[in-house]
């Protein structure tokens, strides 16, 4: 079955950060969303190496070829965050997460998550979770020994890096009419619950406006880091709009 998705992304550096290290990126096909981390300069600069690297794949694949297409266009990104590391000693510390998503025109998609920035699905008045984030926290707590309010909630095990064998969770799922998907940073996903999250996905029907109210939620709840989401919408086959160009935002729309 052929869809069409509409799209509208947003970023915004919260209340309590120097400048925004995360970047997101918005087209017809491919959808992303990256946080940097790494100090002062080389979160913005993981972030916006991966999405710039990222956004040749924004094209149609065969349906066959989804998974595999994105599971090479992270290891390629990957690979030019390992090179400006090389170019660049002193960012060496520097890494990012990633949520990705690559359509070609079908109701079927490919899924590349790594790190703790998140997917989530609104289908049917259900709010689904379609990523598992990569903290020891998460780790732990799978295995059932360790609890909400751990200390390790916010380490991560697993990020793009520019090293070797840094392999995402790849899925290929299918999508329905009338779905909307979130990508976003843990900016948004760490001070908004998913009930919150739920309530504007559920009420704000205008793409913009839905992303304006998630960061306005994340922001109202003291917006300890930067926040950066993309909400897309599955509809019927449609023209496109006039003009219809990809959206970038964050770090990498000033790099």
């Amino acid at each position: 079955m052929n869809v069409a998705i509409r799209y509208a992304a947003g970023s915004d550096i919260g209340c309590n950060r120097e400048n925004n290290e995360d970047s997101g990126y918005a087209g017809l096909f491919l959808l992303a969303v990256a946080d940097g981390m790494g100090g002062y300069a080389g979160g913005e600069v993981a972030s916006s190496t991966v999405i710039n690297a990222l956004a040749r794949f924004d094209a149609p694949v065969p349906e066959t070829e989804l998974q595999g297409t994105l599971a090479r266009a992270v290891s390629e990104v990957n690979g030019a965050l390992g090179q400006a590391i090389a170019a660049h000693p002193e960012l060496n510390r520097m890494g990012t997460t990633l949520t990705a998503m690559l359509w070609n025109g079908t109701s079927r998609f490919a899924l590349a998550h790594i790190g703790d920035s998140r997917a989530y699905l609104l289908r049917d008045g259900v709010l689904f979770q379609i990523t598992s984030d990569h903290t020891l926290a998460q780790l732990l707590a799978d295995g059932g020994d360790a609890g909400e309010n751990s200390h390790l909630s916010h380490m991560l095990f697993k990020v793009l890096d520019g090293g070797p064998d840094r392999e995402p969770d790849l899925a290929t799922r299918d999508a329905q009419v009338g779905d909307r998907y979130l990508l976003c940073s843990d900016g948004l996903s760490g001070p908004v619950g998913p009930q919150e999250i739920f309530d504007i996905l559920s009420e704000e029907k205008e793409l913009p406006r839905a992303v304006s109210r998630l960061i306005a939620a994340a922001r109202d709840h003291g917006g300890p880091d930067n926040i950066t989401c993309v909400v897309l919408d599955v509809v019927e086959p449609e023209p496109l709009p006039e003009n219809q160009r990809p959206t970038i935002v964050g770090a990498v729309a000033g790099a």
